[in-house]
Protein backbone atom coordinates (compact mmCIF):
# COMPACT_ATOMS: atom_id res chain seq x y z
CA UNK A 1 0.00 0.00 0.00
CA UNK A 2 1.39 3.29 -1.11
CA UNK A 3 2.02 6.03 1.35
CA UNK A 4 1.10 8.99 0.62
CA UNK A 5 3.84 12.16 1.08
CA UNK A 6 2.87 13.95 4.35
CA UNK A 7 1.58 17.56 3.30
CA UNK A 8 3.91 20.75 4.57
CA UNK A 9 2.64 22.14 7.45
CA UNK A 10 1.18 25.44 7.29
CA UNK A 11 0.89 24.74 3.74
CA UNK A 12 -2.64 26.12 3.79
CA UNK A 13 -1.63 29.13 5.91
CA UNK A 14 0.57 29.75 3.59
CA UNK A 15 -0.93 30.23 0.36
CA UNK A 16 -3.52 32.81 2.55
CA UNK A 17 -0.69 35.00 3.04
CA UNK A 18 0.07 35.94 -1.05
CA UNK A 19 -3.67 37.18 0.18
CA UNK A 20 -2.51 40.38 2.42
CA UNK A 21 -0.48 42.50 0.09
CA UNK A 22 -3.47 42.39 -2.29
CA UNK A 23 -5.68 43.20 0.58
CA UNK A 24 -3.63 46.40 0.89
CA UNK A 25 -3.38 47.37 -2.73
CA UNK A 26 -7.10 46.72 -2.85
CA UNK A 27 -7.51 49.27 -0.31
CA UNK A 28 -5.33 51.52 -2.01
CA UNK A 29 -7.55 51.38 -5.20
CA UNK A 30 -10.71 52.06 -3.13
CA UNK A 31 -8.93 55.41 -1.71
CA UNK A 32 -7.77 56.30 -5.11
CA UNK A 33 -11.05 55.66 -6.49
CA UNK A 34 -13.03 57.03 -3.90
CA UNK A 35 -10.70 60.62 -3.99
CA UNK A 36 -11.60 61.03 -7.88
CA UNK A 37 -15.29 60.95 -6.60
CA UNK A 38 -15.27 63.20 -3.91
CA UNK A 39 -13.19 66.01 -6.01
CA UNK A 40 -15.67 65.38 -9.22
CA UNK A 41 -17.92 66.25 -6.51
CA UNK A 42 -16.34 69.02 -5.19
CA UNK A 43 -16.22 71.01 -7.64
CA UNK A 44 -19.68 70.53 -8.70
CA UNK A 45 -21.20 72.63 -5.60
CA UNK A 46 -17.56 74.89 -5.58
CA UNK A 47 -19.18 77.58 -6.97
CA UNK A 48 -22.41 77.45 -5.26
CA UNK A 49 -21.37 76.31 -2.03
CA UNK A 50 -17.82 76.37 -1.37
CA UNK A 51 -17.65 75.48 1.97
CA UNK A 52 -19.45 72.39 0.94
CA UNK A 53 -17.17 72.19 -1.59
CA UNK A 54 -14.00 72.29 0.91
CA UNK A 55 -15.06 69.09 3.02
CA UNK A 56 -15.35 66.85 -0.21
CA UNK A 57 -11.64 68.42 -1.26
CA UNK A 58 -10.74 67.73 2.26
CA UNK A 59 -12.00 63.89 2.05
CA UNK A 60 -10.16 63.43 -1.24
CA UNK A 61 -6.57 64.37 -0.01
CA UNK A 62 -7.02 62.74 3.49
CA UNK A 63 -8.24 59.26 1.19
CA UNK A 64 -4.80 59.59 -0.83
CA UNK A 65 -3.38 60.15 2.35
CA UNK A 66 -4.62 56.87 3.47
CA UNK A 67 -3.69 55.10 0.24
CA UNK A 68 -0.01 55.58 0.72
CA UNK A 69 -0.16 54.23 4.05
CA UNK A 70 -1.95 51.06 2.89
CA UNK A 71 0.86 51.08 -0.52
CA UNK A 72 3.23 51.87 2.44
CA UNK A 73 2.43 48.71 3.99
CA UNK A 74 1.37 46.28 1.29
CA UNK A 75 5.13 46.41 0.10
CA UNK A 76 6.34 45.48 3.85
CA UNK A 77 3.82 43.06 4.46
CA UNK A 78 4.95 41.07 1.22
CA UNK A 79 8.38 40.92 2.31
CA UNK A 80 7.94 39.93 5.72
CA UNK A 81 5.68 37.25 4.91
CA UNK A 82 8.07 36.75 1.68
CA UNK A 83 4.74 36.49 -0.51
CA UNK A 84 6.41 39.32 -3.29
CA UNK A 85 5.11 38.18 -6.40
CA UNK A 86 5.53 39.82 -10.00
CA UNK A 87 2.11 39.91 -10.44
CA UNK A 88 1.79 42.18 -7.38
CA UNK A 89 4.38 44.15 -8.04
CA UNK A 90 2.78 45.07 -11.71
CA UNK A 91 -0.45 45.44 -9.34
CA UNK A 92 0.60 47.72 -7.20
CA UNK A 93 2.09 49.83 -10.12
CA UNK A 94 -1.03 49.98 -11.89
CA UNK A 95 -2.84 50.71 -8.40
CA UNK A 96 -0.39 53.83 -7.80
CA UNK A 97 -0.99 55.04 -11.70
CA UNK A 98 -4.44 55.86 -10.71
CA UNK A 99 -4.11 56.47 -6.97
CA UNK A 100 -0.88 58.66 -7.17
CA UNK A 101 -1.14 59.57 -11.08
CA UNK A 102 -4.83 60.12 -11.85
CA UNK A 103 -6.52 60.87 -8.24
CA UNK A 104 -4.22 64.10 -7.57
CA UNK A 105 -4.67 65.46 -10.52
CA UNK A 106 -8.61 65.53 -10.58
CA UNK A 107 -8.20 66.76 -6.97
CA UNK A 108 -5.68 70.08 -7.87
CA UNK A 109 -7.69 70.41 -11.41
CA UNK A 110 -11.31 70.53 -9.66
CA UNK A 111 -9.65 72.91 -6.35
CA UNK A 112 -7.49 74.74 -8.23
CA UNK A 113 -7.16 75.68 -11.55
CA UNK A 114 -10.79 74.97 -12.77
CA UNK A 115 -12.33 77.20 -10.13
CA UNK A 116 -9.37 80.14 -10.71
CA UNK A 117 -9.21 80.03 -14.39
CA UNK A 118 -11.52 80.48 -16.89
CA UNK A 119 -11.44 77.68 -19.49
CA UNK A 120 -10.81 79.84 -22.13
CA UNK A 121 -7.69 81.49 -20.56
CA UNK A 122 -4.11 80.64 -21.10
CA UNK A 123 -3.32 79.86 -17.87
CA UNK A 124 -6.02 77.12 -17.80
CA UNK A 125 -4.82 75.61 -20.73
CA UNK A 126 -1.10 75.80 -19.28
CA UNK A 127 -2.65 73.91 -15.74
CA UNK A 128 -4.11 71.26 -17.86
CA UNK A 129 -0.83 70.39 -19.72
CA UNK A 130 1.21 70.68 -16.65
CA UNK A 131 -1.09 68.06 -15.00
CA UNK A 132 -0.93 65.84 -17.84
CA UNK A 133 2.95 66.06 -17.85
CA UNK A 134 2.95 65.12 -13.90
CA UNK A 135 0.86 62.00 -14.90
CA UNK A 136 3.39 60.89 -18.01
CA UNK A 137 6.31 61.57 -15.57
CA UNK A 138 4.67 59.58 -12.48
CA UNK A 139 4.08 56.87 -15.56
CA UNK A 140 7.41 56.34 -16.51
CA UNK A 141 8.82 56.43 -13.02
CA UNK A 142 6.73 53.86 -11.99
CA UNK A 143 7.62 52.00 -15.43
CA UNK A 144 11.88 52.73 -14.75
CA UNK A 145 11.00 51.42 -11.27
CA UNK A 146 9.82 48.11 -12.55
CA UNK A 147 12.24 47.30 -15.10
CA UNK A 148 15.00 48.47 -12.22
CA UNK A 149 13.40 45.82 -9.95
CA UNK A 150 13.26 42.58 -12.31
CA UNK A 151 16.77 44.01 -13.97
CA UNK A 152 19.24 45.32 -11.29
CA UNK A 153 21.76 45.75 -13.61
CA UNK A 154 23.59 48.99 -15.51
CA UNK A 155 21.20 48.79 -18.28
CA UNK A 156 23.06 51.31 -20.51
CA UNK A 157 25.86 53.45 -19.53
CA UNK A 158 24.68 56.27 -16.92
CA UNK A 159 22.05 54.32 -15.47
CA UNK A 160 22.16 53.98 -12.06
CA UNK A 161 22.24 50.29 -10.45
CA UNK A 162 19.26 49.30 -7.98
CA UNK A 163 20.28 50.59 -4.42
CA UNK A 164 17.80 49.23 -2.22
CA UNK A 165 18.46 51.94 0.59
CA UNK A 166 17.63 54.47 -1.84
CA UNK A 167 14.80 55.35 -5.23
CA UNK A 168 16.13 56.95 -8.24
CA UNK A 169 13.96 59.52 -8.54
CA UNK A 170 10.84 61.09 -6.56
CA UNK A 171 8.55 58.52 -5.79
CA UNK A 172 5.08 59.14 -7.34
CA UNK A 173 3.42 58.35 -3.97
CA UNK A 174 5.16 61.03 -1.96
CA UNK A 175 4.66 63.95 -5.11
CA UNK A 176 0.67 62.86 -4.54
CA UNK A 177 1.14 63.19 -0.69
CA UNK A 178 2.56 66.95 -1.02
CA UNK A 179 -0.75 67.93 -3.45
CA UNK A 180 -2.97 66.27 -1.10
CA UNK A 181 -1.21 67.99 1.87
CA UNK A 182 -1.49 71.17 0.34
CA UNK A 183 -5.45 70.53 -0.35
CA UNK A 184 -5.93 69.26 3.34
CA UNK A 185 -4.30 72.67 5.04
CA UNK A 186 -6.32 74.97 2.73
CA UNK A 187 -9.17 72.47 1.00
CA UNK A 188 -11.43 76.03 0.51
CA UNK A 189 -11.24 75.89 -3.55
CA UNK A 190 -8.76 79.01 -4.76
CA UNK A 191 -11.85 81.06 -5.62
CA UNK A 192 -12.45 81.83 -2.45
CA UNK A 193 -9.81 83.94 -2.09
CA UNK A 194 -10.55 85.96 -5.09
CA UNK A 195 -9.63 86.48 -8.36
CA UNK A 196 -6.06 87.79 -7.43
CA UNK A 197 -5.25 85.80 -5.09
CA UNK A 198 -6.38 82.36 -6.44
CA UNK A 199 -4.56 82.93 -9.66
CA UNK A 200 -1.37 83.86 -7.73
CA UNK A 201 -1.71 80.24 -5.43
CA UNK A 202 -2.52 78.65 -9.18
CA UNK A 203 0.74 79.76 -10.91
CA UNK A 204 2.63 78.40 -7.91
CA UNK A 205 0.63 75.66 -7.77
CA UNK A 206 1.42 75.16 -11.57
CA UNK A 207 5.37 75.62 -10.51
CA UNK A 208 5.48 73.02 -7.88
CA UNK A 209 3.58 70.37 -10.53
CA UNK A 210 6.30 71.43 -12.77
CA UNK A 211 9.25 70.50 -9.89
CA UNK A 212 7.61 67.24 -9.11
CA UNK A 213 7.60 66.20 -12.30
CA UNK A 214 11.19 66.69 -13.38
CA UNK A 215 11.91 65.16 -9.69
CA UNK A 216 10.60 61.81 -10.65
CA UNK A 217 11.95 61.28 -13.95
CA UNK A 218 15.61 62.56 -12.01
CA UNK A 219 18.27 60.35 -11.14
CA UNK A 220 18.29 62.21 -7.56
CA UNK A 221 18.26 59.47 -5.13
CA UNK A 222 15.70 59.23 -2.56
CA UNK A 223 15.53 57.00 1.12
CA UNK A 224 13.19 54.16 0.70
CA UNK A 225 13.73 53.54 4.48
CA UNK A 226 13.00 50.10 3.43
CA UNK A 227 16.10 49.07 6.34
CA UNK A 228 14.92 51.13 9.37
CA UNK A 229 13.48 49.87 11.99
CA UNK A 230 16.00 46.66 11.73
CA UNK A 231 18.01 45.36 14.75
CA UNK A 232 18.83 47.65 17.53
CA UNK A 233 17.26 50.52 15.94
CA UNK A 234 13.37 48.83 15.90
CA UNK A 235 12.37 50.09 19.28
CA UNK A 236 13.54 53.92 18.04
CA UNK A 237 11.39 53.32 15.36
CA UNK A 238 8.28 52.15 16.78
CA UNK A 239 8.94 55.37 19.13
CA UNK A 240 9.23 57.59 16.35
CA UNK A 241 6.28 56.04 14.90
CA UNK A 242 4.16 56.81 17.81
CA UNK A 243 5.45 60.20 18.15
CA UNK A 244 4.58 61.49 14.35
CA UNK A 245 1.30 59.76 14.51
CA UNK A 246 0.13 61.13 17.77
CA UNK A 247 1.26 64.75 16.07
CA UNK A 248 -0.96 64.23 13.27
CA UNK A 249 -3.43 62.89 14.58
CA UNK A 250 -3.56 66.56 16.87
CA UNK A 251 -2.18 68.84 14.13
CA UNK A 252 -2.44 66.77 11.13
CA UNK A 253 -2.89 69.75 8.84
CA UNK A 254 0.62 71.08 9.78
CA UNK A 255 2.28 67.96 10.59
CA UNK A 256 1.50 66.05 6.92
CA UNK A 257 2.17 69.48 5.55
CA UNK A 258 5.64 69.57 6.74
CA UNK A 259 6.77 66.01 6.31
CA UNK A 260 5.65 65.93 2.65
CA UNK A 261 7.66 68.75 2.05
CA UNK A 262 10.74 67.32 4.04
CA UNK A 263 10.60 64.01 2.25
CA UNK A 264 10.45 65.99 -1.26
CA UNK A 265 13.40 68.33 -0.73
CA UNK A 266 15.37 65.85 1.00
CA UNK A 267 16.25 64.59 -2.51
CA UNK A 268 17.29 68.03 -3.43
CA UNK A 269 19.25 69.21 -0.61
CA UNK A 270 21.50 65.82 -0.41
CA UNK A 271 22.36 66.30 -4.09
CA UNK A 272 23.25 69.82 -3.65
CA UNK A 273 25.46 69.03 -0.53
CA UNK A 274 27.13 66.13 -2.44
CA UNK A 275 28.21 69.09 -5.15
CA UNK A 276 29.95 70.82 -2.18
CA UNK A 277 31.76 67.75 -0.38
CA UNK A 278 35.71 67.99 -0.88
CA UNK A 279 36.67 65.40 -3.95
CA UNK A 280 40.51 64.56 -4.98
CA UNK A 281 41.86 66.79 -7.91
CA UNK A 282 43.02 65.06 -11.21
CA UNK A 283 46.61 66.05 -10.49
CA UNK A 284 46.02 64.56 -6.53
CA UNK A 285 44.52 61.46 -8.27
CA UNK A 286 47.68 61.39 -10.55
CA UNK A 287 50.25 62.07 -7.93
Amino acid sequence: MEQQEPKAPHKGIKKGLYVIPTAFTAANIAMGFLAVLWSIRGFDIAASDPVAASGYFNYAAVAIGLAILFDTLDGRVARMTRTATEIGVQFDSLADVLTFGIAPIALIYSWGFATAFNEKTTEHGLGVFLLFMYLMCGAFRLARFNLQATRPRVLKEGTPKLDKKNFVGLPIPPAAGLMAAIVHYSPMPLSFHGEGLARFYAILLMILIAALGLLMVSTLRYSSFKTAGTGRRNLYLVLLIAAVGMLVWLYSKYVLLIVSTAYVSHGVIWYVLGQFRSRPSDEAVEA
